[in-house]
């Protein structure tokens, strides 16, 4: 996202970088995990992971909220072409650029595994249909796909552009939204990430919303007590534990679901409490957000699913019988590893001629 012009713009724009920054410690965080889902039989094991895994939770609408936050001025100050232009440069080159890289490193490492004998199937016998899998892969099954699909949002709101501001509109886009949440239950479609194509554009409309009428927002939470958001948000966060624990019983494989109905609110709650602490300067100053935040995601995959089995795989680590206590510390270890190193290969790309590779 490209930093405000006016002194209004920024002084208003101050809270999303610790909201972005926030964020993004939760989905990275929620992809370092390498347990799966429900591999625990005491309902107290259970808890903590759910309950810890629910702690950031709130980060993916959050991220399409503050999106649709920053995109708001933006569409009033260039037209679609101009708009879409300034994407291309700033967002598809680098996604384009990682999401490639992703795919090289994975088919040099099926390459090694061949050469060490081990069976690989498409890559050696019909490299082409592979490749077509490893692409449908990256983009539909893997962190990549969220910037697809934000595009995608981006440009639906852009062929509606008219109807931004209209409560009726954001309505229907709700109601898709919703239709996902009780599709967990019901099962008419895959529950898969990829799947829910229009279910977050809701939430980056209502960040539209909010720029436009934000002074209201504000206002409205200031004289907000503390202790009623903060008694909401453990209220809210209780619901969405509870209902992951009902879906675990249904046997659902997507218990965390972004898009559960608990788990919707308990993320504007968190996002309202953020918006209410305003801009955190520490974050700012030390993680530089704006600028670090996209170069961030689009590497975070890369060292989760290509590197951290370089360090994890030779150890044999058997999760299914470790207790939730040690299977929470290697997830913090896996966190630190990968938040840090993102970070650090951000930050130098950025003092080079290369930081288009980052978004800048």
């Amino acid at each position: 996202m490209q930093e405000m012009n006016t002194v209004k713009e920024k002084k208003n724009f101050d809270f999303v970088d610790t909201i972005r920054c926030i964020s993004m410690i939760g989905i990275v965080f929620e992809h370092s995990s390498a347990v799966a889902t429900g591999i625990y039989s005491e309902p107290f094991d259970k808890f903590i992971e759910v309950g810890l895994i629910q702690s950031f939770k709130f980060s993916t609408i959050a991220f399409f909220l503050i999106g649709g936050f920053l995109i708001n001025h933006k569409f009033q100050e260039y037209s679609a072409i101009q708009y879409l232009k300034n994407r291309v440069k700033n967002t598809i080159r680098p996604w384009l650029f990682w999401m490639t890289t992703f795919m090289l490193f994975t088919i040099v490492d099926r390459f090694v595994a061949h050469f060490r004998g081990s069976d690989v199937g498409l890559l050696t016998t019909n490299f082409p249909k592979y490749f077509l899998q490893l692409l449908n892969h990256t983009l539909f099954f893997t962190a990549y796909w969220f910037i697809l699909n934000f595009l995608i949002c981006i440009a639906i709101l852009l062929i509606f552009k008219r109807l931004l501001y209209k409560v009726w509109f954001g309505g229907i886009l709700a109601c898709i939204s919703l239709v996902y949440s009780i599709n967990l239950y019901y099962g008419w479609f895959i529950t898969l990430h990829s799947a829910a194509l229009f279910g977050f554009i809701f939430y980056l409309w209502l960040g539209v919303y909010l720029n436009k009428y934000y002074d209201n927002v504000i206002n409205f939470l200031n004289k907000t007590p503390w202790y009623l958001l903060l008694l909401f948000g453990i209220m809210s966060f209780g619901l969405s534990v509870a209902e992951s624990f009902k879906l675990l019983s249904l046997g659902s494989g997507d218990a965390y679901n972004t898009l559960r109905i608990s788990n919707i609110l308990y993320s504007f709650i968190v996002f309202a409490i953020l918006l209410k602490l305003g801009n955190i300067s520490f974050l700012q100053n030390k993680l530089q957000p704006r600028k670090t935040t996209f170069g961030i995601y689009l590497l975070h995959y890369l060292i989760i699913s290509r590197f951290l089995p370089l360090i994890f795989q030779p150890l044999k680590l058997d999760y299914e019988h470790f207790s939730v206590w040690v299977n929470s510390g290697i997830l913090f270890i896996r966190f630190l590893i990968t938040y840090s190193s993102s970070f650090l290969i951000t930050f130098l790309i950025l003092k080079t001629r290369l930081r288009w590779m980052v978004g800048q």
